[in-house]
């Protein structure tokens, strides 16, 4: 699979979309401003890639805080969603940012500790990534099921690995069939990042 975007002990590790298909480079953001700024410029792409990478930012806030979580979580969450044009993508941004606020919201008011508010949330974006491929993954297996043993499919919009944190939205439907040993021809009428139809 494509690594759109991994964890590391540093911060997180993005392909940078804008440079593609010429060059192949990465960047590390290492707090949750760098985070946003990196949706806002769509070095990452794709509704589920944007959603875990802002909750991957909001991990990062919360690890960047020494004292008190309450200012720094909604400040982290407020910069991940900053300035996003697209609505279509922003589902899944503002659903992670929400399903982080609930989480903070229940872990605050348990009385966990800092260290402890820090590694679940950090564990929740964990679990939002491995739910994403695991979702695609899922999909891919259904919808290949469906393609016939032999034909074309027109894609549209960003629906590939890049869009998401490793496998594919509709793209992963046609690896799927693939796999299962299909003979599926692509017909891409869009290029990607930047040189998509707008309208």
């Amino acid at each position: 699979m494509i690594p759109t975007l991994t964890w590391t002990p540093e911060g997180v590790r993005f392909i940078d979309q804008t440079r593609l298909p010429l060059e192949e480079s990465y960047l590390l953001a290492t707090s949750y401003e760098q985070v946003a700024d990196v949706i806002v410029t769509m070095v990452v792409r794709g509704a589920p890639a944007i959603g875990v990478s802002a909750a991957y930012g909001i991990a990062l806030g919360a690890r960047q805080t020494k004292a008190r979580l309450s200012r720094s979580l909604p400040r982290s969450s407020s910069a991940s969603a900053r300035g996003w044009p697209d609505p279509a993508t922003a589902v899944n941004l503002f659903w992670a940012i929400d399903r982080m606020k609930g989480l903070f919201a229940n872990l605050r008011d348990s009385g966990a500790t800092l260290a402890q508010v820090q590694d679940r949330i950090l564990a929740e974006a964990h679990a939002m990534y491995d739910e994403d491929i695991a979702a695609c993954k899922a999909m891919g297996a259904l919808g290949g099921a469906l393609l016939p043993e032999e034909g074309g499919v027109l894609t549209h919009c960003n629906a590939g690995a890049l869009a998401t944190c490793g496998y594919g939205t509709a793209l992963g439907v046609i690896r799927s069939a693939v796999e299962q040993g299909k003979r599926i021809h692509v017909f891409a009428d869009e290029t990607r990042p930047f040189l998509q139809a707008r309208g």
